[in-house]
């Protein structure tokens, strides 16, 4: 029989609502050896704290994440805070011998991330970044068909992250905007996935050359006084080399006029290709070489049959599954990596290396040139 596992979670708004939903459902879809228990929710606005905990079903609450962390009861402490947070919550979550699930980016920077898996690893704990993308059915899929061997030797990896919600010069300043309280804008928020799923897909990245760009410099405060300036990137783009020689470019951006959520990746080698756009995530379009030639051309796999990676957990082929479906995946395989003592990715490895790539690209725009990724451990 499962045993449980007492869970706290830090941080209540968009991804607490996002992991609190995989929590609840984790259990009722998947066979588990641990059961998670939301044990204790942890907040800063009172208020907000217990309707989120009353919603989610979250049994008790603190207003200091030191307490959670310190509470005998908690095993699993699940950061879903502002990124200036993720470090100081995560090592001593580690210090006091707990598991880990922290919201990307992994921290400010390279740093942080490795005081972050220092701390993981000299305690000997469960740790993973939530990279959710990497659990997509269509895109577990596509790593397979490149394991594979089906497109041959990769040569290009192209990615578009694009959102429209900083369009509009009226929208009013978030911690988002802030790099004390961020780190950077579009950059970490949106590169750290595409970032990552490059790493997934194709392998690591030696190096990059960069530009970032502030187009609305100044936006009204939240409490309406006055101004704020917007020291955060509203887009980054930047071009990659990757360790076994093909070449990337990468463009995230807050200000894509018309695009909601649309990550779209694009991946050619010599014998095939793939396409996927996050906005359609149960479909993956494939391209073969050997496939007859008049027939020859880009096929779309809807990823909902049994027998793609996840799926056998939910509906019948075809009745498709969302983006929500993604943190469950995440939290199963960390359930099942925690009760067998096994590793987990991602983890704080690969935040770190995913932090590494960010970072250059940092330098580059600010020095305008190439900069190399530092070599992985």
């Amino acid at each position: 029989m499962a045993r449980e596992i007492n869970v706290g979670i830090v941080g209540t708004r968009f991804m607490g609502r996002a992991h609190s939903h995989a929590f609840i459902d984790v259990a009722h879809f998947f066979d588990l050896p641990l059961v998670p228990v939301r044990r204790a929710a942890c907040g800063r606005d009172v208020a907000q704290l217990e309707a989120f905990a009353q919603q989610f079903g979250w049994q008790t609450t603190e207003t200091s994440w030191e307490r959670l962390v310190a509470r005998d009861d908690i095993e699993l402490v699940d950061i879903c805070t502002s990124n200036a947070s993720h470090m100081p919550i995560a090592v001593a979550a580690a210090r006091a011998g707990k598991h880990i699930l922290c919201e990307k980016p992994i921290a400010m920077n390279a740093e942080e991330a490795r005081r972050m898996l220092d701390a993981a690893r000299e305690a000997g704990v469960s740790h993973m970044v939530a990279f959710n993308y990497r659990r997509v059915p269509a895109l577990v899929l596509a790593r397979e068909l490149i394991e594979q061997g089906k497109l041959g030797r990769i040569v290009h990896f192209d990615a578009v992250y694009y959102q429209d919600w900083l369009v509009d010069p009226s929208f009013p300043m978030v911690w988002r905007h802030d790099i004390r309280e961020a780190g950077s804008g579009a950059h970490g928020d949106m590169h750290a996935h595409l970032v990552d799923l490059a790493r997934f897909l194709v392998g690591e990245i030696a190096a990059v050359s960069g530009v970032q760009e502030v187009f609305i410099r100044e936006r009204p405060r939240a409490d309406g006084q006055g101004m704020g300036t917007v020291t955060a990137d509203d887009a980054t783009y930047f071009l990659a080399r990757f360790e076994g020689g093909a070449i990337g470019s990468f463009l995230a951006t807050r200000l894509a006029t018309g695009r909601k959520n649309y990550l779209r990746l694009e991946i050619f080698g010599s014998e095939g290709s793939l396409v996927f756009n996050l906005e359609r995530l149960n479909e993956l379009e494939f391209y073969s070489r050997r496939d007859p030639g008049p027939e020859q051309g880009f096929r779309t796999i809807l990823a909902t049959d049994s027998a793609h990676p996840y799926v056998k957990a939910w509906w019948p082929a075809g009745h498709i599954i969302g983006w929500e479906h993604t943190f469950v995946h995440e939290v199963r395989d960390l359930l099942v990596a925690i009760a067998h003592r096994e590793p987990v990715h991602a983890d704080f490895y690969d935040g770190l290396r995913c932090q590494q790539v960010l970072d250059a690209v940092c330098v580059s725009a600010s020095e305008g040139r190439w900069v190399d990724v530092p070599a992985g451990d």
